[in-house]
């Protein structure tokens, strides 16, 4: 690439210089033998936070951490529960990851301490069952992650009864990982666990670790219902870093379409290995892990080089991640391309450069990924290659966004009745609930939840406690990762296998008959869908088109929770009633996007109670921004498009996680209408932070409209890859001239 087109891509260059390091003396307490293997690890004394972290878990309170990347978060609650083992060989420690590869490279790191009064082990879904009951009787220290926390320890308590009496702390590592919908499952599974260890006679510390957000002591609190110390500064050493912003070049002056993100990054990683500089490239999906490290070999003329660099994500056997990670924490591979599954805290060892492929949705994940690189005291470099969307293309415009603002507040809600409620079923059927223990640690809206469910026979009361009703385990209908309570199987047709699971609000649009699905990189055709048996069929194939399903999407108001004003629109918040059938799909060939075909689909109509923020949009702003009756109904969807792009500029969320509607007139509201809402029954907290920072998010969204070089509307404005009516109408400049008016200024 000429050096005139390099400059024209590089959007922003930000220095970034080394902290300098402040180191302190460990506490007198700790007791001698954990100092001396702490020394034959290299680490001679604690950063400030550290020694806060330290001295608040040996205080007794309960502690958040929310640091930069390797700020040493985890030697804080390793070293207090290390205290703990030495001092009182009876306590027990419970430490639950996100992932199952955390958890065992936390595993080796602790067994690096070589001390024999702690007795560690992974609990999870590949310990074999054999292993188990001598985990539970042995072990003082086990690492579980959420789903088998539900599933296998909450689930059968009654096993865990001695442990639970002696447990001394429980951590909750990467907990920025738990926000929307999978977070309020979390704080559900949290809870129920406060009330069986306190049953058993247990009083824990709790200790939380998370990337740098923007509330931690109120996610911590609202995680656990405990009050935290929460503790933000970070003096941990680190290199300088060069962060670069990447923004494609235009190939279509008339649709504005650029070079693909994934082409630019795998150009880039090409080269940063063909000169023997250690990189790691983040994707956001499996396929496109795949692709990046497939395309990077293309750019590399060493044969012997080609082969060191390789690809790493969830989906692949568990010996074959091991061996990913040694050889890329040993030096032996130049460059990898993964998913955020390398993202969090594994140790990969010491790499160059982190490129970014596309904005990872939010500060907390984009840092995280680019401190993967550096992480020892040398500099670094990290790029962020802008994909065609509205919000990476107001991100490149915008550097101080990325650089300058605090991080993104963690958005759950406890109390969405949709997951509290199958939780409480959980619980009674763990133990029989007690009215003063649903206040205690499901609050007001567990007190409120359980007596809907009592009405409606879910659980009844026998001698003043409450009882789960029923002869099946709730536990199994429970998916800790999914947005409703009600779970669809993905079975292979030949084999009988499981291939996965997803939730029922994705199931019609993404297991429909005849839809491709994507598998860790595998291409699946469903054959049938079991709407009764909550079941899809599919068998391997290897089509050249994809498909995308096609929708009608009504919404009726239900209650407006809160009221006010964005510019010159009527705002408001609250419960919106969603109805979306899907009526067809559409086949689009992989090379071109040419649509060949479209299949009518028989399905039923769903019906989803959620979350919503809407504007109501006068005549008088109408006319304003001269938008004719003609014009109206493209110039709201357009807008509507834009507005979802750009929400996770100030909620954390994806865009897949929202929805909309637009309408020139809403019987409802009795006005023009655009509506975002939550895609999660009972809402996610998204479209609450919308209404929160609804200037800030439509100034932001005008913008990047009026500043996309197409003429007519594309991808990195108004286009959306997921709108179900094929975007049409859109309608780019009655959008720019309509949000305009909303906010009551002119362009220019």
């Amino acid at each position: 690439m000429p050096d005139d087109a390099v400059d024209a891509c590089l959007a922003h260059v930000r220095e970034i210089p080394a902290p300098e390091p402040v180191v302190e003396p460990f506490p007198p307490e700790l007791p001698e033998i954990l100092i001396d293997r702490l020394g034959l690890l290299g680490v001679t004394g604690l950063f400030p936070h550290q020694a806060r972290g330290l001295e608040a878990l040996r205080a007794g309170r309960n502690v958040v951490m929310a640091t930069g990347t390797a700020s040493g978060k985890t030697l804080v609650y390793n070293l207090t529960f290390a205290a703990e083992a030495i001092e009182r060989p009876k306590s027990t420690a419970l430490y639950l990851f996100p992932t199952k590869a955390l958890a065992r490279d936390q595993l080796r790191q602790v067994r690096e301490l070589r001390l024999p009064q702690i007795k560690a082990a992974v609990y999870d879904g590949d310990t074999p069952r054999a292993e188990r009951p001598l985990i539970r009787k042995n072990a003082n220290l086990v690492m579980t992650n959420p789903d088998m926390l539900h599933l296998a320890v909450l689930g059968d308590h009654g096993r865990w009864a001695d442990f639970f009496l002696r447990l001394s702390l429980v951590v909750v590592d990467e907990a920025h990982v738990c926000r929307g919908v999978f977070g309020s499952q979390v704080a559900m599974a949290l809870r129920r666990l406060r009330r069986l260890v306190a049953h058993y006679g247990g009083s824990p510390r709790w200790a939380l670790a998370s990337a740098t957000i923007g509330n931690p002591g109120e996610l911590a609190e609202r995680l656990t219902g405990l009050p935290f110390d929460a503790i933000v500064e970070d003096a941990a050493p680190a290199g300088g870093k060069l962060f670069a912003l990447w923004n494609p070049p235009v190939v279509d002056e008339e649709t504005g379409e650029r070079r693909s993100a994934l082409s630019e990054a795998a150009w880039l990683l090409g080269r940063l290995a063909a000169e023997d500089v250690r990189a790691i490239g983040f994707t956001r999906s499996r396929r496109a892990a795949e692709l990046l490290a497939t395309f990077a070999r293309r750019e590399v003329d060493d044969a012997q080089k080609r082969s060191r660099i390789k690809s790493y994500r969830a989906g692949y056997l568990a010996e074959d991640r091991r061996r990913l990670e040694r050889d890329l924490a040993s030096g032996e591979l130049l460059a990898v391309a993964a998913t955020n599954a390398l993202e969090l805290g594994i140790d990969i060892g010491a790499l160059d450069a982190a490129i970014l492929v596309g904005y990872p949705g939010t500060r907390a994940s984009m840092w995280q990924q680019a401190g993967r690189a550096g992480r020892r005291e040398e500099g670094s470099l990290a790029m962020l290659v802008a994909q065609d969307d509205p919000l990476d293309q107001y991100l490149v415009r915008h550097p101080e966004d990325l650089f300058d603002r605090p991080a993104e507040a963690a958005v759950i809600d406890p109390t969405n009745p949709y997951v509290m409620e199958p939780h409480l079923s959980c619980a009674a059927a763990e133990r029989p609930l007690a009215a003063e223990e649903i206040a205690t640690f499901f609050g007001p809206a567990g007190v409120d939840a359980a007596a809907r469910m009592t009405d409606r026979g879910v659980l009844a009361s026998r001698r003043d406690l409450l009882h789960h009703k029923g002869s099946s385990s709730p536990h199994r209908e429970v998916d800790m990762r999914a947005g409703s309570g009600h779970v669809y199987s993905i079975v292979i047709e030949d084999t009988g296998e499981l291939l996965g699971t997803a939730d029922e609000g994705r199931a019609y649009a993404t297991l429909h008959p005849g839809a491709v699905y994507l598998h860790q990189g595998e291409q699946f055709l469903v054959v049938e869908l079991d709407l009764v048996g909550r079941v899809a069929v599919v068998e391997q194939a290897d089509p050249d088109f994809y498909t995308q399903a096609r929708d009608v999407t009504d919404i009726g108001v239900v209650e407006a929770a809160e009221r006010g004003w964005t510019g010159e629109a009527g705002a408001a918040f609250g419960t919106v009633r969603v109805t979306h059938q899907v009526v067809s799909y559409v086949k689009k060939l992989v090379a071109t996007n040419e649509v060949v075909d479209e299949v009518p689909l028989p399905l039923p109509p769903q019906h989803l109670e959620t979350k919503a923020v809407w504007w109501t949009i006068p005549q008088a702003i109408i006319d304003r921004a001269a938008v004719s009756a003609r014009d109206l109904p493209g110039a709201v969807h357009a807008a509507e498009h834009a507005a979802i792009g750009l929400l996770p500029l100030v909620a954390t969320c994806d865009r897949w996680d929202v929805g909309g509607v637009s309408t020139p007139m809403h019987e409802d509201t009795g006005a023009c209408t655009i509506f975002v809402y939550d895609g999660y029954p009972g809402g996610a907290g998204i479209a609450e932070r919308g209404f929160r920072t609804a200037e800030r998010w439509l100034q932001a969204t005008v913008e990047t409209i009026r500043r996309c070089p197409c003429s007519r509307g594309c991808p990195g404005c108004v286009q959306s890859p997921k709108c179900g009516n094929g975007n049409e109408p859109l309608d780019k400049q009655a959008a720019a001239a309509l949000l305009d008016a909303i906010l009551g200024r002119s362009w220019g």
